[in-house]
């Protein structure tokens, strides 16, 4: 056993000095794994991110664990046919749906409404042109990540009472505050003053819509200032995060109830679930997953390609000397040992370098362009460890080269 550990040190002893030997061919193999290794870790971690960001814009944009009760909804897959037959058998949900679903489907359910349009909304001078003007109940801050900067969301009595009080995202608060504090401060919707008693940090968008253009007041006072609305959604979750699909089925039953659907009759109502809502971006993550692997594939075996290149003009240059070792008594597993060895030290180094710059350079740019991207350290251990099984690919042919120099005429070689 000792003498084994002893031949390995051996072995990577002489490949590290063979690649020190020569830097310049050493530094070509290493900048090519360094190329290859950095492509995986982009591609790792953009997918990585890509996940991310579909977890955090459904949460803000649907909920995380939350499911929509609406007369329409889906996740960008119905045909136009499909939708005007739900136009027309769907009926509206109302106020009184949300009443119903509250007193009947338990207590183990969190639910709140909302209802939306375009319009202007004015500070002042400043005009914001097509605000998502947004009513909702003060339960929607327990359902949905709103990404509240400063201030508070909307509370039950000022739903109760109609206040005239205003939520507005980061895009609104710039533009009609541009010199200012948005919070505490003053807009105007329908010729209505309504304070300022939140503001929302920059979300971005989610499926092609702006989060950052939201007005939200309380849902009674959408209601004073535009009349009844002609449909309302209805999200809503479980109070305990493993009883979800339970409290869909629950959900779907009371609404059911409500319009007295018989069994055999479909749901006149559509029920969209958080999978289905994040369905989009995860569909765009699995394209992406679905060519990173042959670019990372190809990345690496281009890397391969150039050390077993470097590493048997390496084996070239050494003929003589390793007909002179083989004839002093050194084993062909011996010289076979040194040559994967210095292929593995140059891919390893290569691949240390290049991970550790490309998740420097993610660091950097996720910082100045307010990106959630990191490099994972089991992305890092991943990275080199391909390396590593790319030098020992790329030493092998090179080795067996090595091995069956003949001893006579490599040492006759000047």
């Amino acid at each position: 056993m000792l003498l084994r550990i002893r031949s390995y040190r051996e072995a990577i002893a002489q490949g590290v000095s063979s690649a020190l030997a020569q830097p310049l061919r050493a530094g070509l193999g290493a900048l090519a794994v360094a190329v290859a290794v950095a492509t995986i870790v982009v591609v790792v971690t953009a997918l990585d991110g890509l996940a991310r960001y579909a977890r955090t814009t459904g949460a803000r944009a649907f909920g995380s664990d939350t499911f929509l009760l609406a007369q329409i909804a889906t996740s960008g897959q119905s045909s136009r046919r499909d939708l005007a037959e739900k136009q027309e058998r769907n009926p509206a949900i109302r106020r009184s749906d949300l009443r119903f679903l509250e007193r009947y489907a338990g207590r183990g359910i969190i639910s709140a409404s909302t209802v939306q349009r375009t319009g202007q909304v004015t500070a002042g001078a400043m005009k914001y042109e097509n605000a998502a003007i947004s009513g909702a109940t003060a339960t929607l801050a327990e359902l949905r990540d709103l990404g509240l900067a400063r201030g508070r969301f909307l509370q039950r009595d000022e739903d109760l009472r109609g206040a005239q009080v205003a939520v507005i995202g980061a895009d609104v608060a710039e533009t009609l505050f541009p010199a200012g504090e948005a919070l505490g401060g003053f807009i105007r919707i329908a010729g209505r003053r309504f304070e300022v008693i939140g503001v929302q940090l920059r979300l971005g968008s989610s499926g092609g819509t702006s989060l950052d253009r939201f007005v939200w007041m309380p849902i009674t006072t959408f209601e004073r200032l535009y009349g009844q609305p002609p449909t309302l959604s209805i999200f809503a979750k479980a109070r305990e995060a493993e009883e979800t699909v339970a409290a869909e089925g629950t959900a779907r039953a009371a609404l059911r109830a409500r319009r007295q659907l018989a069994p055999a009759v479909a749901d006149n109502f559509d029920l969209l679930t958080p999978e289905a809502a994040r369905d989009f971006v995860l569909r765009v993550s699995e394209r992406v997953g679905a060519a990173a692997a042959p670019i990372s594939a190809m990345a690496l075996l281009a890397a391969i390609v150039v050390i077993t290149n470097t590493t048997l003009v390496s084996v070239t240059q050494k003929t003589r000397e390793i007909g002179v070792r083989r004839a002093l008594g050194a084993t062909r597993r011996q010289i076979m040992g040194e040559v994967v060895a210095e292929s593995t030290v140059v891919s390893i180094a290569g691949g240390v370098a290049g991970t550790l710059l490309t998740a420097a350079a993610v660091s950097v740019l996720a910082r100045f362009a307010s990106l959630d991207v990191v490099v994972k350290g089991s992305t890092m251990a991943w990275a080199i460890g391909a390396a590593a099984v790319s030098g020992l690919a790329a030493g092998y042919y090179p080795a067996r080269r090595a091995t069956r120099i003949d001893v006579i005429a490599a040492v006759r070689v000047e």
